[in-house]
């Protein structure tokens, strides 16, 4: 899959160290494989949720830090809409936030 914007990763990590082996792991992962529907995706990342809207929430560093994607899966395409912590992510709706 196509990432748009491995920066918006990069950024959050350097603010949050614990975070970047995860989110790393995550993107290099998504990078090396092409899903074609929400299913592929949680198959291959057991703990991460489809919660409608093109969404996937997937949880980086055991559950401490939250990260929302938009699929376009005919474009093999995803955009990072959310990375945070849990406590963030508990005061956004995850199907509509969009990264500023």
């Amino acid at each position: 899959m196509r990432i748009v914007a491995k920066g918006t990763l990069k950024e959050f990590w350097e603010t949050h160290t614990e975070a970047k082996t995860g989110l790393l792991s995550w993107y290099e992962k998504m990078n090396s494989r092409d899903y074609s529907t929400p299913q592929e995706v949680i198959t291959d990342f057991k703990s991460a949720d489809f919660v409608g809207n093109e969404r996937i929430v997937f949880n980086i560093a055991r559950n401490k830090f939250r990260l929302i994607v938009s699929f376009n899966y005919q474009f093999k395409a995803c955009w990072i809409k959310f990375v945070g912590t849990h406590k963030e992510y508990d005061r956004i709706d995850a199907r509509t936030v969009e990264h500023s």
